[in-house]
Order: structure tokens, then sequence, then C-alpha cells
């Protein structure tokens, strides 16, 4: 994936890193994110510092890959401005190399940090924090984003993740929080996020040219007003069977999901999650169809056109499974290759309002389902409807 990056970082760095004119030194700047900062003038930060006042830069820094970390922030509701410029590792790569540690802090913004081990990273400890990071280039590291504490809210806006391994994550078996992200762009990305004892909420973001969006594994995902495109999968929704670990929910509300090489990933062709949820989002032209076992579903509204298959439900296994139930309402199914809608048997979902046109399998196959009435199905190659009644029209 990271072979392509170069002119795709370059242009969206210029067009997010919003300030990067304003880059001369001054003993105060207003914040125009927040409420007034006052900051202390960054000329003398040097590679190794710890921040314990609000800072703004003045110039790059270039740290070598040696040091414990490029900068760190220390301080209670301490705002580090980058000023438009990089924070980068130089030399060797090396694998515990970090970028900006931020143990204490409000706030990280305006400027690029790049090819670290971990480009921004927290520390471990049992209180609780909040962290903003706005307008940042995260660009070529091992781990963008990365969680180390045992509760941390993070709220990420108006950023770009590039070119690397794995765009957000929390420690494995040492970290909890929350990812909410906001008006961001993931791009040339290995995963771009992992949700392991983490939520995360996204909106009004755009995924694409990744190998795959998620890995969701105790944890929930939730996408919003979004755009998932010509990636090499959307996700995993993973089921660990007789282990601890559930994808609680996999959730897509008003989002493009459209020309992605496939919905899951090889080695996990089936979405597992507690819960699969899917409203008013547009699905198209995608290589495979969404294949996914659930305990409950709520598909409303969406739209599934052209994909190389329709929508496969049918029951969770494993220690946390059941029979599938829940609504499968108002959806379109058109001209998929394979079948419109599959459910199936034991599964019990009930379907209600529902079209299918010109699918190269069945309109709806649904044995076991439960039949709300209102659908429609018509021109499927293999039949119709088979388990519930439909209209032509």
């Amino acid at each position: 994936m990271k072979q392509t990056r170069g002119v795709v970082v370059a242009m969206a760095v210029t067009t997010l890193l919003t300030g990067a004119p304003d880059v001369q030194a001054r003993d105060t700047v207003a914040s125009n994110v927040e409420p007034t900062v006052i900051f202390t003038t960054g000329h003398t930060v040097r590679c190794g510092d710890t921040i314990t006042q609000h800072t703004k830069l003045t110039h790059d820094l270039n740290c070598p890959s040696s040091d414990p970390f490029a900068l760190q922030v220390d301080g209670p509701d301490i705002v580090l401005d980058l000023g438009g410029y990089t924070v980068r590792r130089t030399g060797p790569v090396n694998f515990t190399s970090q970028g900006i540690v931020v143990a204490n802090g409000r706030m990280v913004r305006n400027g690029t940090v790049q090819g670290f081990a971990s480009g921004i990273t927290t520390t471990s400890g049992e209180t609780a924090l909040n962290l903003r990071l706005h307008a940042l280039a995260i660009l070529d590291n091992g781990i963008g984003v990365y969680n180390r504490a045992s509760n941390a809210n993070f709220l990420i806006t108006d950023s770009l993740l590039s070119g690397n391994d794995t765009g957000l994550r929390g420690e494995f078996d040492a970290s909890t929080g929350n990812f909410d992200v906001r008006s961001s762009i993931f791009t040339h990305n290995e995963l771009v996020m992992i949700a392991d004892y983490h939520n995360i909420d996204v909106l009004d973001s755009t995924f694409t040219s990744n190998g795959s969006i998620f890995f969701c594994w105790e944890g929930l995902i939730r996408i919003r007003s979004s755009t998932i495109e010509w990636n090499d999968a959307v996700g995993t929704a993973h089921n660990d069977g007789e282990g601890p670990r559930r994808c609680y929910e996999t959730r897509f509300e008003n989002t493009l999901i459209a020309n992605n090489a496939a919905f899951a990933t090889a080695d996990e062709p089936v979405w597992a999650p507690l819960q699969l949820s899917m409203l008013d989002s547009l699905v198209v032209s995608n290589g495979t169809g969404l294949n996914a076992t659930a305990v409950n579903v709520y598909i409303d509204g969406n739209t599934f056109y052209g994909n190389a298959g329709g929508l496969t439900l049918s029951d969770r296994v494993g220690p946390s499974g059941g029979t599938l139930t829940g609504i499968v309402r108002g959806n379109q199914f058109l001209s998929n290759d394979g079948d419109g809608l599959r459910v199936v048997p034991p599964s019990t979902p009930t379907l209600i309002n529902n079209v299918a046109l010109g699918n190269a399998g069945f309109g709806i196959y649904a044995p076991t389902a439960f039949d709300g009435g209102g659908n429609v199905a018509r021109d499927n190659t293999a039949g119709d409807c088979v388990g519930i009644i439909c209209s032509p029209f």
C-alpha cells in the first residue's frame, strides 16, 4: 500500500494543515480552535524535551530514532501546537521509537508527525485522559495513534493518517478508551483502526486506498456519513469462538461503501458481530457481497447495487452466539451477482418492504424468515422469492 502514497499525501497535507502561513515566533498566539490559549515561544524546543506549558513550535524537529521520544507533553490542560512544522524520525528504523508522547495534556495540533514506531502515544496509567488531536498529518508510522492508558478518550478532528501500518489502536490487554473521529482522511494505511477494548465512532470522514478499514475485537465500530471507497477490504468483525473477545456492534449510517475489493479479508470472509446495523447507506460495485453472522440485525433503508454478491445473513456461532433475529426493512437489492438477500436457516429476521430486482441469483431467499409484508421482487435469474410472499410491483 505504501508505494503510491507520495503525491496523495503531499496534496492532502497542504489542504489539512491549517495555520501554516503564520509560522513566526511570537510571545502570545490566540488559539482559533478552542478558548484562548497563551503560548510560550517554541524556538528553544529540541528533540527529547518535555513540554510542561502551552507551546508552539517555530521549526521542524528531526529526531534520532535512538531517543526515547521526540517530544513529551506532561502538564494538566497543556496544548502543543506544532505551528505547521514536522516532527520526524531520522536514522534507521527503530521499533521502539516514539514521536509525541502525551503523559498529560489537552491537545496536540497543526503539524506533521512522521516515521516513528508510534507517532502519537499516551503513557500507561490509571488517570483518565481526554486528548484532542486536531489538524495533524500522521504519516508513515508503525502505529499512528497508540493508546497505552487504561482510560483515554481521543477526539481526532480534521486530520490525515496515511502510510501507517496501523492508524489507531490500543495496547493489547492493557488499555481501554474511545476514539471519536471527525472530518478526517485515512489513505494508504495497511489497517486503519482496531477496536480492542475500545469503541470507535467515525463521522464525516473518508477512507480510500487502505488495506483494511477496521478490526473489531472486543469493542464496537460506528461509521456515520462517511465514504469507504477503493480499499482492499472494508474490515473484520472477529469471532473468537471459545475465546473472550466479541465484536459488540458493527454499524454504518448514511455511508457510501463503494468499489472496495471485498467486504472482509480473505482469512476471515464472514463478519461476526453480535449486532449488525446498517441504515440509509449506499453499497455499490464492491468485489464481494456482505456475508455476516450475528445475533441481531437492523438493516434499514439501504441500497445494494451492482456488487459481486448481495447480503447474506446467518446465525452467529460460539458462546455468545444464537439464532439471528431482527429487522430487514426498506432495502433495495439491485443487479447484484448471486442472490440479492439470502437468509440462511434457521435465522429468523423479519423482512418488510424490501425490493429485489435483476439479481443473478434469487431476489430474496429466506426459508425461515418472518414475512412482514410489502416485499417486491422481479426479474431475478434464479427466482424471485423463497420463504416469503413477494409482489412483482
